[in-house]
């Protein structure tokens, strides 16, 4: 049994990819291919890195019993079966902008080429043949180019061909007219690019509503002229509607990257001199081979040490916001803490974000919430992928709020939770100085201030002479050493909450015997030492 965390590599990664693992991690070598033997390594692996030949399932998932993350050095996740990942609490990582320079390229290059004709007439030429007059093109100034997803290929494929002189059009209903004209586009309806576009090239996502999108209608409505390029997912042209086109002279060409099946190797249209067809080529460059390895081995270090990943893609969230950050592990904790002052079982979860912070994304701040809650409650590891899912299985309702007004903190985090008889409980801190030093400064109504340590307890009584003093004499008594104490007050209701922080973990049964001396309606030690 390995000592450090084991990352099992199921096929070949480049030298840059392992160096940014660093020397932290046991390295092993498998091969993703040979089923048998990868569940034979997978069974000590803390993480799994793959490209696109290793097929990620649910059986390979249940012979990884200690696995916390997949990464895929690559953009797709074709091979990665997400929700069993998702249900066996593993984090799943790509690369989703490794290779975006490589595909736009890649696209520009497909256009330039099936302009001029270049893979036929190199074709000829290498078997003997000098056809120049057959071979003419076209100049690609002043014609049409239909982008269709004007996301961050589309928009590099639009900057790069308006250097050509090109008209550019585009379709896309998630991107603003603006943001078009930045990109020196024109968005229009797919209708009207279908009909004007001397080129048209697509950069949509594979999903039920993309599956087959250049199909027989959509050709029916091109020029008999126009080309179409695909290097972004396999399924989004209908190959064999793309073949009846082709045929009846509907269209004038095509280039062609990926395809619904992989590898393909003899698709009735690769016989076709006005096609040209490469073998998923788009992030086939060094570059981007070695920016996804990169990529991905700092998404396993940050995920083994349990910290949210911005590329992971069951979880959600994004790209962390530095106001944000300091609050996941504060958050986290109270979610311990809301749990420790619990004996039932929680129905609902409240995550309430107020401040300054609330102006960003705070996502990650309630998954922090849910881990925190289920780590002392669960058998299993808890992370932040499947914290949401041991809350929906115990059918706990859990939601996230934001408020800029918040009155006596620059920012403040609170857990609330319902419990299955109606009790309401809530735990609030705050981050406070340039240290940022965490501080709980609320338990279910009541405002104190007190860092947070890992040894807590927490005491609620009626308000009375004499509870501080036996507190003191209790503790004392059993070598309890009190690093600090806050007692707030409701003296509408003649009722005071007591909050110690403690140097070590309570001896068993001391929280009994203090609970009963002080009469306390509330008793919880919270042990927050790893």
């Amino acid at each position: 049994m390995s000592i450090r965390p084991v990352v099992v590599l199921a096929e070949e990664l480049s030298p840059a990819t392992v160096e940014a693992l660093g020397p932290d991690f046991e390295i092993r070598q498998s091969d993703g291919t040979d089923r048998p033997r990868l569940f034979a390594d997978i069974a000590e692996a803390d993480a799994l890195m793959v490209r696109s030949a290793t097929q990620v399932d649910a059986e390979v998932l249940s012979y990884a019993k200690k696995l916390k993350v997949v990464a895929r050095a690559g953009v797709g996740l074709d091979n990665v079966d997400i929700p069993a990942a998702t249900a066996a609490g593993v984090m799943v990582v790509n690369a989703p902008t490794s290779n975006i320079v490589s595909a736009a390229e890649l696209t520009c290059a497909h256009i330039l080429g099936l302009a001029r004709n270049i893979s036929p007439a190199h074709q000829a030429l290498k078997a003997g043949e000098w056809k120049r007059s057959k071979y003419t093109g076209v100049e690609l100034q002043d014609k049409v180019l239909g982008v269709i997803g004007l996301g961050r290929i589309g928009g590099l494929v639009a900057e790069r061909m308006k250097a050509f002189d090109m008209e550019i059009l585009a379709y896309d209903p998630y991107v603003t007219a603006a943001r078009a004209h930045q990109l020196g586009a024109q968005l229009v309806s797919l209708d009207e690019l279908y009909e004007k576009a001397d080129v048209i090239t697509i950069h949509m996502p594979k999903t039920p509503e993309t599956l087959g999108m250049l199909g027989k209608d959509a050709f029916a409505k091109m020029k008999d002229t126009a080309v179409v390029v695909n290097v972004a997912r396999g399924g989004l042209i209908d190959e064999e509607a793309l073949e009846e086109a082709l045929a009846a002279g509907e269209i004038g060409g095509a280039a062609v990257d990926v395809f619904s099946t992989e590898p393909s190797t003899d698709l009735p249209f690769f016989a076709r001199e006005n096609v040209v067809v490469t073998p998923h080529l788009g992030a086939s460059t060094h570059e981007a081979q070695e920016k996804a390895g990169v990529s991905v081995a700092k998404s396993v270090r940050l995920a083994l040490a349990g910290e949210l990943v911005p590329d992971a893609v069951n979880v959600a969230g994004g790209a962390i916001d530095p106001l944000v950050r300091p609050g996941i592990p504060l958050i986290e904790k109270l979610g311990r803490v809301l749990n420790a002052l619990s004996t039932e079982a929680f129905t609902d979860i409240e995550t309430e974000a107020a401040g300054e912070i609330a102006e960003h994304n705070v996502s990650a701040l309630q998954l922090a919430a849910l881990k925190g809650l289920f780590t002392d409650v669960v058998h299993e590891p808890v992370s932040y992928v499947n914290a949401p899912v041991l809350a929906e299985q115990r059918g706990i309702s859990t939601r996230l709020t934001t408020t800029t007004e918040v009155e006596d903190y620059r920012n403040a985090l609170t857990v609330r939770g319902a419990t299955s008889s109606g009790t309401n409980l809530s735990v609030r801190g705050t981050l406070t100085g340039p240290k940022q030093i965490e501080k709980i400064v609320g338990i279910n109504g009541y405002d104190l201030e007190i860092t947070l340590t890992d040894h807590l307890v927490v005491f609620e009584y009626a308000d009375r002479p004499g509870v501080v003093g036996a507190l003191g004499r209790i503790l004392g008594d059993e070598g309890v050493n009190i690093a600090g104490m806050q007692i707030s007050q409701n003296t509408k209701e003649g009722r005071a909450l007591a909050v110690l922080a403690i140097d070590s973990a309570l001896p068993t049964g001391v929280l009994e015997s203090i609970s009963a001396e002080v009469q306390a309606t509330l008793a919880a030690e919270v042990d927050l030492e790893d």
